[in-house]
């Protein structure tokens, strides 16, 4: 089975609220709410790969060092199995835009569950609830 590696990033605001977009229509698992991120193309390092997807999604502009490593999320899907780091960002420069035609969300930790989510997505929230407190 493949694995493919995407990543992810938990932005937090000075509330303590993180950042969950809705996948839109016509793509995999449309409707569902994830945090921000993507495919690492190859030759592309995780980092590298994130800071370039939240300025295509989100219009938002991170450097390196304001990204920390949270967990990582392994999960099978039927056509490929799914590794994810997924980074928490409370530093970036810009607002936060919806740039691919996604809802986004500001939620905190204790609410992250009345969101449906991608399997993959839904270990990470105990991570981050855990963070939050």
């Amino acid at each position: 089975m493949k694995t493919v590696l995407v990543v992810a990033c938990a932005l937090i605001d000075t509330d303590n609220r993180v950042l969950i977009a809705q996948r839109p229509e016509g793509k995999t698992l449309a409707g569902l709410w994830e945090f921000p991120g993507g495919k690492v193309d190859a030759d592309e390092r995780p980092e590298a790969a994130l800071i370039r997807e939240l300025q295509e999604e989100l219009g938002i502009t991170v450097e390196e060092p304001c990204l920390a490593p949270l967990t990582f999320a392994s999960h099978a899907y039927d056509e490929f199995h799914l590794l994810m780091p997924l980074y928490v960002c409370r530093k970036w420069e810009g607002v936060v835009v919806a740039r691919e035609g996604q809802q986004l969300a500001w939620v905190r930790a204790n609410k992250l569950r009345d969101y449906p989510m991608p399997p993959a997505d839904i270990p990470l929230i105990a991570h981050l609830a855990d963070l939050l407190l």
